[in-house]
């Protein structure tokens, strides 16, 4: 069986988008963000002209995807959680090619991307389905 850690990567990595979690003047809020994972972190690309990256950066956040909207009770569905610190990163090439092409306009202004890395510090999965399956479908071996 894989670790938690293994399994919520190879779960996020099944879908492009999730949600930052942090707060922002004592509130809490989500904010939608594109994701690729590199070398057991997470890459963010956020549109930078709602400000919702300046209450993420130098803080601790939790990042969640799911596929509950795709997924089905017989496929299997799940969610993983991610906790950790959260910084602006300045993506290379080749990360930035992990991207697929960002949207033109946000709420009716033009798109203005920023980058954000997470290095989680705990990962959560929760599957609506057994967990073997999921492993399964994953082609994680049993042990």
């Amino acid at each position: 069986m894989p670790t938690e850690e293994q399994l919520a990567f190879a779960l996020l990595r099944r879908t492009d988008y999730g949600r930052v979690a942090t707060s922002m003047r004592a509130l809490p809020f989500l904010a939608v963000a594109r994701h690729v994972v590199v070398d057991g972190r997470i890459l963010l690309r956020m549109h930078g002209g709602l400000g919702y990256h300046q209450a993420c950066v130098g803080s601790v956040v939790a990042y969640g995807a799911d596929n509950m909207s795709t997924g089905t009770a017989r496929e299997g569905q799940w969610t993983v959680q991610f906790l950790g610190m959260c910084e602006p990163a300045d993506p290379t090439p080749t990360e930035l090619d992990l991207f697929a092409p960002a949207p033109d306009y946000v709420d009716g202004e033009d798109y203005a991307p920023v980058y954000l890395r997470i290095t989680p510090q705990t990962a959560r999965v929760h599957t609506l389905t057994s967990l073997s399956a999921a492993c399964t479908e994953l082609g994680f071996e049993r042990s």
